[in-house]
């Protein structure tokens, strides 16, 4: 059976963010995945990237470069368990679905900064090795997130910009960085303008892509796609 890790941040089980985790976590268990869920908020993540990610000496105590103190330690396994753990489930993952509110056009401060810690260079990325020779090249990454803002006001014409552009940080900045292959986004426009009914289409909606969600073939990964 495939492996899937959802990566999940919100605080509330019964927000809608919380209800899309659970349907994916339901449907994908029917389909024999195994599915594995970081709750962020729940495992009171660090977000924070900081001198305490390295457990053992520091490659240079003089002065401290975290993007450097991170390869070196995890060339040599000396990471925090954290961080190890995390990036086990990751390593173990065919299948990558982050579920987030958008927060001030990006994802909220606690997933980025699972993204800042776990995907450290020489894991997920070792230049030349990036892009689509990144170390996670095997793996398939979906991003399914709620907005405040309407449909219209994510369209091309609309006041927010066409809502591509938002991806282009997280899913090639981050995801094809490393090599994953991008499905296309699951967006939730609105949900809290949304009627009772409306919210419920919206649950219905995920679990119907996800039963055909293995077919779907990856976006292509270029500037294009973003800001055609």
């Amino acid at each position: 059976g495939r492996k899937v890790l959802i990566v999940y941040a919100h605080q509330e089980p019964k927000s809608l963010n919380g209800s899309l985790k659970s349907v994916a976590v339901e449907e994908l268990s029917k389909q024999g995945c195994s599915v594995t869920v970081s709750d962020l908020y729940a495992m009171q993540f660090e977000p924070r990237a900081t001198k305490n990610d390295i457990v053992d000496c520091l490659h240079n105590s003089e002065e401290f470069n975290y993007g450097l103190e991170a390869w070196e330690a995890y060339k040599r396994g000396g990471l925090s368990n954290d961080l190890i753990e995390e990036q086990k489930k990751v390593q173990d993952g065919d299948l990558l679905i982050f579920q987030f509110p958008l927060y001030w056009f990006s994802m909220p401060a606690i997933m980025k900064g699972w993204m800042d810690r776990v995907l450290v260079q020489g894991f997920a990325h070792e230049f030349p090795n990036c892009y689509d020779s990144g170390l996670l090249k095997n793996k398939l990454a979906l991003f399914s997130f709620t907005t405040g803002g309407s449909k219209e006001m994510y369209a091309k014409g609309g006041i927010s910009g066409d809502i591509r552009y938002l991806l282009w940080p997280m899913q090639h900045g981050i995801m094809h960085f490393c090599g994953v292959k991008v499905l296309a986004p699951h967006i939730c426009f609105a949900p809290e303008y949304a009627s009772e009914e409306e919210r419920k289409e919206m649950l219905i909606a995920w679990a119907q892509r996800l039963k055909t969600l293995w077919n779907e073939e990856p976006i292509n990964c270029s500037p294009e796609w973003y800001f055609k």
